[in-house]
This record gives structure tokens, sequence and C-alpha cells, in this order.
């Protein structure tokens, strides 16, 4: 599950690990970066910093924060839900965003149940004025230049639009996720 900050990829995740945990699927939920490791909590630190040293260290702590998660948690016989994954790559210039995610995408394990959970950056920043927290890429410029970089990676993921109510945008990722499962 990844997409711009603001649109709802942890909501939307809660409600499927939830949906799974009712069926009794094993199932494990990770968001990245995570705050039980110090490679999530330097990555979130970096993130609520500024300037260049601080990108540099967020995409290195968040790079590591997710190799981590993949390596304790994706077991054969369990379902696991990444919020924020392989998008990170976005944050960084493009040539070096496209270079990274073939290869993040050749090494770590991908699916047919990746989405990207899309929205218009105005209404990104929007949402995300009701946080506590402001990050470095929470504006209007960097929200903007992710989603484009985001939207040319993400070939074959199912695409949702979030602009709608929370009901049903989870109606519409339900209906992909009963195809899929229907197929496994």
């Amino acid at each position: 599950m990844d997409g711009l900050d603001g649109s709802g990829k942890s909501t939307h995740a809660q409600m499927i690990h939830q949906k799974y945990l009712e069926r009794g699927e094993n199932v494990i939920l990770r968001e990245h970066p995570s705050n039980d490791n110090p490679y999530g909590i330097q990555a979130k630190e970096a993130l609520l910093g500024r300037g260049k040293i601080n990108k540099i260290k967020a995409a290195f702590y968040y790079a590591l924060d997710v190799i981590r998660s993949v390596r304790l948690y994706h077991q054969e016989g369990e379902t696991l839900i990444m919020v924020r994954y392989l998008m990170g790559v976005t944050y960084l210039p493009l040539p070096l965003a496209k270079l990274l995610y073939r290869i993040f995408t050749a090494v770590l394990p991908t699916s047919d149940y990746m989405f990207f959970l899309d929205l218009k950056p105005e209404e990104a920043l929007k949402r995300l004025s009701e946080r506590d927290e402001e990050e470095m890429f929470e504006n209007l410029e960097d929200l903007t230049e992710v989603r484009d970089k985001a939207l040319q990676l993400v070939k074959g993921w199912h695409i949702i639009n979030t602009e709608g109510s929370i009901e049903d945008v989870q109606q519409r990722i339900d209906l992909i996720l009963e195809e899929l499962d229907s197929r496994n």
C-alpha cells in the first residue's frame, strides 16, 4: 500500500488488515517508517527535519527499515501488509528513483496486491493540515513532484483515486481484493 502523504494508506491498510483477521488469516501489518526499531525512528526524525542531509538520512534509514520488515516478517503462509514500501524512492531525483525502483523490485518481494492510493496534491495538503506534525516533503511542490514520479513507476499496480469517502474507496479496494483472492 503506497501513495502520497494523506492519501489514506494507513486507514485502508488497517481496514484490509481487519478484514483478513476476521477471516482467520495470519496477517501482519507494517507501517514505515516504523517506530519499533532504530532505522524507522531515525527515518522519522530525519523526515521531521529540513535540509539535504536530512533528506539523505530519511531515504537511507527508510530503506533499512523496509528491508528489516521484509527480512523479519515476510514468511510463507502469512499475509504481510506493508504501508509505504517501494514508492519511498520517489522522494529521490528521478533517474535515481527509477534505478532503485528496478533494483528493489528485482530483490524485494512484489505481488499482484500492490496498491497506489492517488489523489491530487492540493487535496493531500488539505488532509495533511489536520495533522500535528509536518514532514519535510509535505508541501505542494514536493507532493506534485513525488506524485508525478510515482505515476511513472506504478505500472501494473492497482491505482485507486482516494478523493471519495473512506467507505467508497474501501469498497473499490475490496472489489479488487476479492478478484485477486479468487485467483489465489
